[in-house]
């Protein structure tokens, strides 16, 4: 931190990107502060001062320079340099377009006059060096450098530094991480869990989309759930269950996205920087979920169960609570895999609204699945929603066989029968619902893992 010149900010938070915390020039210090607790013996560093004005380009060659007097080496990249910035350098590497070397070494470049007094070395160089410049002349400054004793001295040391001394082992290591996985999942979960804390934005608008969302619909539908004598009353109360499947996990999935995408900007630097792999990141941000998709199917579940009346019964009430966290949980990795999937937020919340209009369609409620044409059905087995809905209905209503209802037709049947009939809802397939509901939050935070470790969109 003292190295840096950050040892006064310490207890700051880095904050959002020209929203609040850090400055630009800060925030690249504190990057290079990351980079220096390894203790790394060369650091590599791309345009540390672009985007910055003279001054905060100052401060951070400083740190740079800093870096350097401790015995450490800095390979950096520079672009038109001021005079200050480029004197702060030992040495220079030139290079021509097409990456050959035009120059490596101390101050002067043979054939050349030399840079004018009160002049910026580096605008001199791009003048003298230019191809333009080159045709001119009649000379090609790569050819003349190879050619050259800087080019054979440089060559005679790297030929010098490439043989290894007697009896050094070659470098091997079994694993790509210095840390184990479990070592790496838990500080990333420590991570998640200190953002979670201090961006309670998110969280608290999840939970008053919640309460908003479960009072509206305990108070639409205040105390229809006993009401089972009727058609309609049945249809009411499935209508509640299927409303408020949809409702909160879509609040869910576009919620979690801008999070997932800021906090996708991290993982692309310091998966560069080799400090973890992929899973371990995205077994995190998943896991750092769970008590929070908890919390939030309790509090849903405490407002709509009494408020529409459910059926009085522990054991329902707990089969209201599985089965709508596990709704709530792949609504929230679907929203993670459509990021990790698309390179902007904007591209995600489409392709996450294009699934809400087949999720919705093919739920089989609005279209019960015997009606559905034969070359449509079975997308609905692929649908999440329609298994959500499906294991509510019967979980709240299947046990009602010795209730009895008339359709349409003048029919008179039980609940169940009625249910099975109309939409093929059999009572004895809670057990395996929640099983494919569990597949179905492993199958989409695989791809969220997958899509984050294969897909790269950097802009750089």
């Amino acid at each position: 931190m003292a190295l840096v010149e950050l040892d006064k900010l310490r207890d700051s938070y880095v904050g959002v990107p020209g929203v609040s915390g850090l400055s630009v020039e800060q925030r690249k210090r504190l990057t290079l502060a990351v980079e220096l607790v390894a203790n790394p013996s060369i650091v590599f560093m791309d345009e540390p001062t672009s985007g910055l004005d003279a001054r905060a380009a100052g401060v951070v060659m400083d740190a740079v320079r800093a870096t350097v007097d401790t015995g450490r080496t800095v390979v950096c990249t520079i672009h038109q340099p001021s005079v200050d910035i480029f004197q702060a350098f030992d040495e220079l590497l030139l290079l021509k377009p097409g990456g050959s070397t035009i120059f490596f070494g101390l101050w002067a470049i043979p054939g050349v006059s030399p840079c004018p007094l009160n002049y910026n070395p580096a605008n001199w160089m791009l003048e003298v060096s230019s191809p333009a410049n080159e045709e001119a002349l009649g000379i090609d400054f790569a050819q003349v450098f190879s050619s050259s004793s800087l080019s054979r001295d440089m060559d005679a040391a790297i030929a010098k530094h490439e043989v290894p001394k007697p009896g050094a082992a070659p470098l091997q290591y079994s694993e790509m991480h210095t840390s184990s996985f479990g070592a790496q999942l838990v500080a990333n979960l420590r991570r998640d869990f200190t953002v979670y804390n201090r961006a309670p934005e998110y969280n608290v608008v999840r939970a008053v989309v919640t309460i908003l969302i479960g009072f509206c619909f305990g108070t639409m539908f205040w105390r229809l759930g006993d009401n089972r004598t009727t058609v309609a009353g049945v249809l009411n109360i499935m209508g509640v269950l299927y409303s408020s499947t949809l409702f909160l996990g879509i609040s869910n999935c576009l919620t979690v996205q801008h999070l997932v995408s800021a906090q996708r900007t991290v993982f692309y630097r310091e998966r560069a920087a080799g400090m973890y792999s992929p899973f371990s990141f995205a077994l995190a941000q998943q896991l750092v979920e769970v008590p929070y998709l908890v919390g939030q199917t309790v509090v849903y579940a405490a407002m709509v169960y009494w408020m529409v009346w459910f059926d009085r019964s522990a054991s329902k009430f707990f089969w209201f609570c599985l089965l709508f966290y596990l709704t709530l949980h792949y609504f929230t990795t679907l929203g993670m895999a459509a990021v990790n999937l698309t390179a902007s937020v904007q591209l995600a919340n489409v392709l996450s609204s294009f699934l809400f209009g087949f999720f919705n369609l093919l739920a089989g409620f609005l279209i019960p699945i015997p009606a559905m044409p034969r070359y449509w059905f079975w997308a609905a087995y692929l649908n999440p929603v329609c298994w959500s809905i499906y294991g509510l209905v019967i979980t709240q209503l299947g046990s009602f066989s010795n209730e009895s209802i008339t359709d349409l037709s003048g029919v008179t049947m039980t609940i169940p029968e009625f249910l099975s009939s109309r939409f093929q809802y059999e009572t004895y397939m809670e057990g395996p619902i929640v099983v494919i509901l569990i597949a179905f939050v492993l199958a989409f935070s695989t791809l969220a893992c997958l899509s984050l470790k294969m897909l790269n969109f950097q802009r750089r």
